[in-house]
């Protein structure tokens, strides 16, 4: 940033051990060889395998009819659970009270607690329409796919999942993926791994670099 910005002393010397600092990065992947990589991508085959299993389980004892949970995979390092409200929530309520719910989350991160690899999870709650619901919270669908989304998080923190690698969103009704209200009235799981990441982030020409072009 400071050689970006061109006017902070010591501009150079950021230069330079930038230089060095990604020059080692090399070195090092150099050494290591290719191996890793291809087993990270087979162990994020394993558990979105697993994690499939387990979301077919749920939805054979939901009593939701025609709800289910799907499951959409995003290359190997990737994917995501889209979950119907009403498969976990009472109808608007947003605390996690389904038993099976829990049992769903448990299994999940049992899952991922038995993998080396590292994954970071995005919760993300959206409702099917924007209302006022009350001067009290929740006071309205912001509210309400907000306090879900912590709940859900919540449930995850108790099965021993790093708070660090948990991230809280809300949309409210902003982003449907029907015109159909009552479809869009879910709770997104979006798994990612972060040791895939961090690898192309490090092979990627520096954003600062690019603002300097």
């Amino acid at each position: 940033m400071r050689r970006s910005m061109g006017f902070l002393q010591g501009a150079q010397d950021t230069a330079e051990a930038e230089k060095e600092s990604l020059s080692q990065y090399h070195a090092d992947k150099s050494e290591s060889g290719s191996g890793d990589s291809v087993g990270q991508d087979s162990e994020s085959a394993d558990v979105s395998k697993l994690i499939e299993e387990i979301t077919q389980e749920f939805n054979d004892t939901s009593d939701k009819d025609n709800q289910e949970v799907q499951l959409t995979l995003k290359g190997n390092n990737e994917f995501t659970l889209d979950i119907p409200s009403s498969l976990i929530f009472e109808e608007g309520e947003y605390e996690l009270t389904n038993p099976n719910a829990k049992r769903f989350i448990t299994k999940v991160s049992k899952v991922l607690r038995t993998m080396t690899q590292e994954f970071d999870i995005e919760v993300a709650g959206h409702t099917g329409s924007n209302y006022q619901r009350s001067n009290g919270i929740p006071r309205d669908s912001w509210d309400v796919s907000a306090l879900r989304s912590i709940a859900v998080v919540k449930e995850f923190i108790k099965n021993r999942i790093d708070p660090a690698t948990l991230k809280v969103s809300a949309f409210g009704s902003y982003r449907p993926k029907s015109d159909n209200a009552f479809e869009n009235r879910r709770v997104e799981l979006r798994f990612v791994s972060t040791s895939q990441d961090s690898n192309r982030m490090a092979e990627d020409e520096s954003f600062f670099d690019r603002i300097e072009e």
